[in-house]
């Protein structure tokens, strides 16, 4: 089906179960039947001439989904508004997008206290307030078919037809390291094909059950968790919030088959207390990015789930798929007829294919490693009213080249020589060690072996004459201490180490910082750098000392860590002065 609007339609009639939460069950027929209702309010709410932009301030509740098919019938679009965020931030995400009606329950109206918002009051709906059910009264016996495109007639749009797959769908909001979040555009058409992709990729099937505990605001779990729940005639099981004690709980009383994360859930999944009962579920899979193949792995060992880690940019505009032959650490390979390459960010040349030794090190990342692009056809369809990032996204390269809108997805991968993709980080996480180019991700991959940590993260620090220096945040398990010697050895020990990738600072951590949809706050720890809250271990400059009455062991040279004084820090930031670079400090 070519639009979310057809899913939608399809649902009539159907009364298996459609969806279950921690306090409702509703079949297919009642959704269909309660978005035709909500779609009905919208026509009568909305403004002439208004943007058909629906503000959705909500945890994961049975009325988001409501509201996405609502939206889907009346040719509307809906901005996940994002809970964490506050005062200012909040208003301009709400103002931004043009929201002729907000939907918000009691939980979040005190984030809307003291704020001049864009719209009157009788246009913000509060789901769990008695007058809500008033105002959907008079459209309980609406149909799909009644309502289908009545906000893009009420909006004034030409002709007022049904949905086709180019009406707006979503926008939702894209976090940066820097300035503030744009808001993707996703159309009927793209999200549509988006779960039927999915629906056939993991043979998703009509008494399936997908658990959506990642949050709804956010595209992974609307794109890749109920899009294909909708699409396969399969139902949907909400969790408010994410909760990792109640994830196995909430699985198995809802049979949920298929769940989505995204950054740091399974890390925190694994940080729960082992039970005999943890293979006691119907989950056959889970999808989504950032898990990391030692935590895959243990995840499958612990819980008898394969994590099938994917990549595709949350704009849409590349993507890899994993194929049974995969090798490990890798992200797989384009759809055929897909290009994609990885390029220099400068000079957009493909860089070579990468070198791998016997333990799979990576023998030439300075000059492998580069910016994924798609340099075809792209499924991008922009950002909203933000041409100038739009066309950052989407700049060619060369005079043979100009105009054709390369996407660049701003991400670091680098290919074997099968062919195979494998992700480095974040541009924005690249560091330069030494004249040598590393990638976060590939140093987090190694740390994520030390048994004692529960999570690293990698970011780069500058370094006091040129380039950047390595420092790394470890979440450790509850009660345990930082061991010098003990991180010291597991560094010496790890074959696919390189020379510059060994931390300079380590910053041991109760748990690493996040951000609203579960990702390690890397901005955040760059800013802190080694001038945070709670000890520093590090590396001081030059060869490691010998220890004090023993043999020096075989191979490379022992990393010696000690505390990181305020003696050090004052001597530090003299060096950064004394090369005029203390200002990098600021950023």
């Amino acid at each position: 089906m070519g639009t979310v609007a057809e899913l939608v339609h399809a649902q009539w009639g159907d009364h298996r179960t459609a969806l279950t939460s921690e306090d409702a069950a509703l079949t297919h027929h009642q959704m269909a039947a309660g978005a035709a209702a909500r779609a009905a309010l919208l026509a009568d709410l909305l403004p002439p001439g208004a943007e058909p932009h629906i503000g959705v301030l909500l945890d994961n509740v049975p009325e988001f989904p409501l509201w996405l098919s609502a939206a889907a019938l009346a040719g509307a679009a809906v901005a996940g508004i994002n809970p964490t965020r506050r005062g200012p931030e909040l208003l301009r995400d709400i103002a931004h997008t043009d929201c002729a009606l907000l939907i918000t329950e009691r939980a979040h109206l005190p984030l809307l206290t003291g704020l001049t918002l864009p719209l009157p009051p009788e246009r913000v709906l509060v789901t769990d307030d008695p007058a809500y059910g008033d105002l959907l009264a008079p459209y309980q016996d609406a149909r799909p078919a009644d309502v289908t495109g009545g906000a893009l007639r009420a909006a004034g749009r030409p002709g007022g037809a049904a949905p086709d797959p180019g009406t707006r769908m979503l926008l939702y909001f894209i976090s940066g390291s820097t300035g503030a979040p744009k808001a993707a555009l996703c159309s009927q058409g793209r999200l549509s094909a988006a779960g039927q992709s999915l629906v056939r990729h993991f043979g998703v099937r009509r008494d399936d059950v997908h658990y959506l505990c990642m949050p709804m605001f956010h595209g992974n779990a609307v794109i890749a968790g109920w899009a294909p729940a909708l699409a396969a005639g399969a139902a949907a099981a909400l969790r408010r919030r994410f909760s990792a004690s109640a994830f196995l709980p909430d699985v198995r009383r809802h049979g949920a088959t298929y769940f989505t994360y995204v950054g740091r859930a399974v890390q925190y999944l694994l940080a729960t207390p082992p039970g005999p009962d943890d293979r006691d579920h119907r989950l056959r899979t889970g999808f989504g990015t950032e898990a990391g193949a030692v935590d895959a792995a243990r995840f499958a060992e612990r819980f008898g789930v394969p994590l099938v880690e994917g990549y595709g940019s949350s704009e849409g505009g590349a993507a890899l798929r994993r194929t049974p032959d995969t090798p490990p650490g890798a992200v797989g390979r384009p759809a055929p007829g897909d290009d994609l390459a990885v390029v220099d960010p400068e000079s957009g040349e493909e860089r070579p294919r990468a070198r791998l030794d016997a333990a799979g090190r990576l023998l030439n990342g300075d000059e492998a490693i580069g910016e994924l692009v798609n340099r075809g056809r792209s499924p991008f369809e922009g950002y909203w009213r933000n041409p100038e990032a739009t066309a950052a996204r989407t700049r060619g390269r060369g005079e043979a080249r100009a105009g054709e809108g390369w996407y660049w997805t701003g991400d670091l991968f680098f290919r074997d020589a099968a062919g195979f993709f494998h992700f480095a980080g974040r541009a924005d996480d690249r560091l330069r060690v030494d004249s040598e180019n590393l990638a976060a991700a590939m140093i987090e991959n190694i740390l994520a072996r030390y048994a004692p940590a529960t999570g690293a993260a990698v970011y780069a620090v500058p370094d006091p004459v040129a380039g950047d220096q390595v420092m790394a945040a470890l979440a450790l398990a509850d009660g345990t201490a930082f061991d010098p010697e003990d991180f010291a050895a597991f560094l010496a020990a790890q074959p696919d180490l390189g020379t510059k990738m060994a931390p300079r600072f380590v910053r041991p951590m109760a748990a690493l910082p996040v951000t609203a949809t579960n990702k390690v706050h890397r901005a955040a720890l760059r800013r802190e750098g080694f001038r945070c809250p709670g000890p520093v271990w590090w590396r001081p400059p030059g060869p490691p000392p010998a220890r004090s009455g023993a043999a020096a062991p075989a191979g490379p040279a022992p990393y010696a860590y000690r505390r990181f004084t305020d003696r050090d820090l004052a001597a530090l930031l003299a060096r950064y002065r004394d090369h005029g670079r203390a200002q990098l400090l600021e950023r």
